[in-house]
């Protein structure tokens, strides 16, 4: 199992669009993506779900990632998160 946090810089949060980019990358491996805000958690591949963390500028997300490949995911996730949120 991988884990990291990561603190949101955008202004906007988590809203349709960066949802929808981290659910599409969720997408791409085989392992289990979680991603938790404070006692919420989310499909880390249910773009709505994700949306409904309704996670902010400044809040702390924890990604979990469990499975075959989770290490390329959690990699590959951590990267887009840092380009675009």
């Amino acid at each position: 199992m991988k884990t990291f946090d990561y603190t949101i810089t955008d202004p906007l949060g988590i809203h349709a669009r960066p949802a929808g980019m981290i659910a599409a990358k969720a997408k791409e491996f085989s392992a289990e993506i979680t991603v938790a805000k404070g006692d919420k958690t989310a499909d880390g591949r249910r773009l709505f779900a994700l949306m409904g963390l309704s996670a902010k500028e400044g809040d702390i997300l924890t990604v979990t990632c469990n499975g075959e490949d989770e290490a390329a995911a959690a990699d590959a996730l951590r990267t887009l998160l840092e380009a675009n949120l």
